[in-house]
């Protein structure tokens, strides 16, 4: 089936490409989607008088994606986690929890378009892409942490205050 894109579709074409795909795909996908129409000499007519409103429309979507990446790629996403021994996680970070952490920082993502090759099982940073238009991927760096505060940060904090009053002691 020859079918002329309206959109960029990724692992297909660009905008304006002719592209043969599959009739399943082009009748189940993209045509209801509104990202490709059958390739016809009427409809080749109509979509070049309708290719610069489609281009500038493409464009606005990827400026938009470009701006959003600045700033997904300028945050960073602190998860914590619940840990076990050897510093264990229970469970496992996913997409669903990366996107309630961005959204938690005011960006909304759909969970769908964050890729991950498999979930994260280890404390740490890890970098996280984001695909936000077909040709921008933004790379966020998510770091994993324990829930739980560790023993040695806890005991200073009320020692310093006794420290405080022996020092006030001794200069009576």
């Amino acid at each position: 089936m020859k079918l002329i894109l309206r959109a960029d579709v990724e692992n297909l074409g660009n905008l304006g490409d002719v592209v043969e795909v599959k009739p399943g795909y082009g009748r189940n996908y993209l045509l209801p989607q509104g990202l490709a129409m059958v390739a016809s000499d009427a409809n080749l007519k109509a979509f070049e008088l309708e290719r610069k409103k489609l281009q500038a429309r493409m464009d606005a979507l990827r400026a938009e994606a470009q701006s959003m990446q600045t700033r997904l790629e300028a945050l960073e996403v602190v998860i914590p986690m619940h840990v076990g021994d050897n510093d264990k996680l229970y469970g496992s970070v996913t997409s669903s929890i990366i996107g309630d952490a961005l959204a938690a920082l005011g960006v909304e993502v759909d969970r769908r378009r964050i890729l991950m090759d498999a979930p994260i099982r280890t404390l740490g940073e890890h970098p996280v892409r984001v695909r936000l238009h077909a040709s921008v991927i933004a790379v966020v760096p998510v770091k994993v942490i324990s829930d739980h505060q560790p023993e040695a940060e806890e005991e200073p904090a009320p020692e310093a205050p006794a420290a405080e009053a022996e020092a006030a002691e001794a200069a009576q």
